[in-house]
């Protein structure tokens, strides 16, 4: 079954039109290796436009909004976003030819509402201080939407396109790896990286263990939550839990707090030279702390699905982290035995 919008796992062409055509493709970089053949690879969506892996849901929710005729040419498509969902959505109307307005709070990282800025978008506030306010950023753009009839809210926490949007990962991954993939590690926000991931691959061939990872003040997995500072994933108190959350795909869901994903990413930059962000510093931290424990030859695969480029003036920012309390010294020598012990 194809869906509206769906490219085949081909390579790029080498020349090419638009920049959407440069969406996917996005390689495997080995993070570790241990004697007895287990690794952890690491899905590096930081490669695609806007250096993140929601272009590719974005891409699927506009193609399908055309599709069914909700989005009509020259129309206004409105989101609540935290940034990287924005930035794909802002990209992709100044190439479709739409108007683009992100509900956001000032909780988003500032590169990527400048980014969103630099491609033509509105941008619409919901409060003045720096907490996260997802809750208020949805209903406003409901509103919005609904006040607009050229317009249509696109809705990621509730869209079945943004799950769909994530089928060719899936097909990338079994491309390069067949049905070597024993486990699938990554954050939840939406659901819809991890769980659209997870589908297609328990549709293609044997399904991997599925490792959700949020932070420590998310609801999705229990508890009365509280303020964090991972941006793009989780999900807040008094937000609800989004549809694409599919707690029947998941095996494992985990905390991980902020100073752990933050000084896991600050880690890597330096060890291996590869800048991740925030909350993919936090499914690495998961990672991690599995690795001794992994059978022979198992394969673990991480969603990375952004860069840490947006995020030198907050997690690679030590005035930033001081100011939060969230540098932490004890990460590093934790980790340092993990690696010292690989091949």
């Amino acid at each position: 079954m194809r869906f509206i919008g769906e490219q085949s796992a081909v390579m790029h062409p080498p020349i090419v039109s638009k920049v959407s055509d440069l969406i996917g493709r996005t390689p495997l970089f080995e993070l570790i290796r241990g004697a007895n053949g287990a690794r952890i690879l690491l899905k590096l969506e930081s490669t695609n436009p806007t250096g993140s892996a929601k272009i590719r849901m974005a891409r699927q929710m506009l193609d399908e909004a055309e599709q069914d005729g909700s989005l009509r040419s020259a129309g206004r498509v409105i989101e609540s976003t935290s940034g990287n969902t924005g930035m794909g959505l802002a990209l992709l109307s100044a190439e479709r030819g739409y108007r683009f307005t992100a509900v956001v709070d000032r909780h988003a990282s500032k590169d990527k509402l400048r980014a969103m800025q630099a491609f033509g978008a509105e941008l619409v506030y919901v409060c003045d201080g720096d907490a996260l306010a997802t809750a208020d950023r949805e209903a406003l753009a409901e509103r919005m939407a609904a006040d607009d009839p050229d317009s249509i809210w696109t809705e990621q926490h509730n869209n079945p396109a943004n799950g769909n949007g994530y089928r060719m990962v899936a097909r990338e991954l079994r491309e390069v790896l067949g049905e070597q993939i024993d486990y699938l590690v990554g954050a939840v926000g939406t659901g819809g990286s991890l769980f659209g991931t997870a589908r297609e691959l328990r549709a293609t061939g044997p399904a991997p263990r599925v490792i959700g990872v949020e932070p420590i003040g998310s609801i999705a997995f229990g508890g009365d939550g509280g303020p964090y500072y991972q941006s793009g994933t989780g999900t807040p108190p008094g937000a609800e839990i989004g549809a694409l959350v599919d707690y029947a795909l998941l095996d494992e869901g985990i905390k991980v707090s902020d100073a752990a994903a933050f000084n896991t990413a600050r880690y890597i930059a330096r060890k291996k030279a590869l800048l991740v962000g925030g909350s993919a510093g936090g499914v690495i931290w998961h990672a991690l702390k599995m690795f001794a424990t992994l059978p022979p030859n198992a394969t673990v695969v991480v969603l990375v699905c952004d860069g840490g480029e947006k995020y030198l003036d907050s997690v690679f920012d030590d005035d930033w982290m001081r100011e939060r309390d969230l540098l932490d010294d004890t990460i590093a020598p934790e980790l340092d035995p993990i690696f010292a012990n690989a091949v």
